[in-house]
């Protein structure tokens, strides 16, 4: 991680890898989280395959969806790590540069609590970075992995219970 470019969140969720992963590589699971709330989130294109496709819309009434997110997968590595980018398109074309252009890593490690969550998100530059953090990326990816932390620690209580 390169402070001056990146920016990095962790957490521990209360669940096991498997229910993690899950949450981000099953579509109905993953458009239950992935935009704060109230927003609704729902998955357009998901391919979570090296090179695939992730596009996303959302919505603040659930009705109406904008386009939200057209992106690609660079690496998907079972249980263990996510990487895309919005600096591509879902056909691998460059993106226009606004909003902001990220590539991000998502990393979960075994942890004697559950699992350790990480995202480390890349920019281009300190401006870019200093942009998404006012933005609101501590707050709004903040959120979105409280949200993920829900679904799987509810995911794996239940598995737990079976």
């Amino acid at each position: 991680m390169n402070s001056e470019l990146d920016l990095a969140l962790e957490r521990v969720i209360r669940a096991p890898r498997s229910a993690v992963w899950a949450a981000w590589i099953d579509p109905r699971q993953f458009e239950q989280w992935w935009i704060p709330a109230p927003m609704a989130c729902r998955v357009d294109l998901w391919e979570p395959s090296m090179g695939g496709a992730f596009v996303t819309s959302v919505s603040e009434d659930g009705e109406n969806f904008v386009p939200h997110m057209d992106a690609c997968f660079l690496l998907v590595e079972h249980l263990e790590r996510i990487v895309f980018t919005n600096a591509l398109d879902s056909h691998w074309r460059p993106a226009d540069p606004t909003p902001v252009r990220i590539t991000a890593e998502i990393t979960l490690v075994d942890h004697p609590e559950g699992t350790l969550y990480r995202a480390v998100v890349r920019h281009a530059d300190p401006a870019a970075r200093t942009h998404h953090g006012e933005l609101g990326f501590f707050e709004g990816w903040g959120a979105a992995t409280a949200q993920l932390a829900g679904k799987a620690e509810e995911a794996g209580a239940a598995h737990g219970a079976e």
